[in-house]
């Protein structure tokens, strides 16, 4: 076991060398790859900042329940015991039509109109917050409960709530297909880079599979410069994403003053980094493989020929 371990610890420290004897060409590399891994990434981080934008600030979904004209009291105390049970509501707020109808004359400016009217025209009301703001849900929970007796109406304004969804959705779709297609230039950059590697030492590799090496042996040394190559890039990408997040919230402060906000953008979390980190490393290997794989795939008489 400590030998399998010395033998790879000398070819990471042989790669590594190697990585860094190469200046130049390893930082085009890396510079090409964190650019490509950077652009999905930041849109991640824009569509995370979005969602809990939204979060923050957008009104939480809730459905308004008026009763009859006609409901006495009694049926209000009845429909509010029902809706407390109701397996999907969270929280239930009564506002009966007194309230109701002082806050209208306070808020509209027209009290004198108001106390004209030979009596209060608006119901009992219950403010309903749902465990759950997808809007098919609350939608659900809308007709249910409009069916009920003494209900008048039952209003929920869906509009906004869908309207972010198929925003977000949107987003991640973008945020997938543009990791998949840059993904794709990060493999291809690797492959390259691996391959002009084992032309320059297509003879070494020749003599070594004559004298019997494995391929698991040949491979190893391309394998690691691959993965350091990639790993190297999601670095490079997160440290593209921090300095840009750090930047832009040193004018969004300006901003969100004026705005009497406290509003900050939120750069990746310890994850998310751990698995830009895991995937670019991962993404690195595979593009070596593929390199090394094709040129071992081949015959050595083929080769030297």
């Amino acid at each position: 076991m400590s030998i399998w371990l010395g033998q790879h610890w000398r070819i990471f420290g042989d790669t590594l060398a190697r990585f860094v004897r190469q200046p130049l060409a390893s930082l085009l590399n890396v510079a090409v790859i964190g650019i490509a891994l950077a652009l999905p990434t930041g849109l991640y981080v824009a569509l995370d900042n979005l969602q809990s934008f939204a979060r923050q600030y957008s009104a939480e979904p809730q459905l308004s329940v008026f009763l009859a004209l006609d409901a006495a009291r009694s049926d209000a105390q009845a429909l509010e015991t029902r809706l407390r049970q109701h397996a999907s509501v969270a929280k239930v707020e009564f506002v009966p039509r007194e309230k109701a109808f002082a806050d209208l004359k306070q808020g509209a400016g027209m009290a004198e109109v108001l106390d004209s009217l030979p009596q209060n025209p608006l119901p009992d009301a219950f403010v309903l917050h749902a465990k759950t703001g997808a809007p098919e849900a609350m939608e659900r929970l809308r007709d249910e409960i409009a069916r009920w007796p003494k209900v008048a109406h039952v209003q929920f304004d869906a509009a906004w709530a869908r309207r972010l969804e198929a925003a977000l959705r949107l987003g991640r779709a973008a945020v997938l297909l543009l990791a998949a297609l840059l993904s794709v230039a990060l493999v291809a950059v690797t492959f390259n880079t691996i391959r002009l590697q084992i032309l320059t030492q297509r003879d070494e590799i020749e003599v070594s599979q004559l004298i019997g090496a494995t391929r698991p042996f040949i491979r190893r040394p391309f394998l690691y410069f691959g993965a350091l190559q990639g790993l190297a890039g999601g670095l490079a990408a997160w440290v593209i994403i921090a300095g840009t997040v750090t930047l832009l919230n040193i004018h969004l402060a300006e901003l969100a003053r004026l705005y009497a906000s406290d509003f900050r953008l939120r750069p990746l979390d310890q994850a998310d980094s751990l698995s830009l980190l895991a995937f670019s490393g991962w993404m690195g290997w595979l593009g070596a493989w593929l390199s090394v794989s094709r040129h071992l795939g081949q015959p050595v008489w083929d080769r030297m020929s």
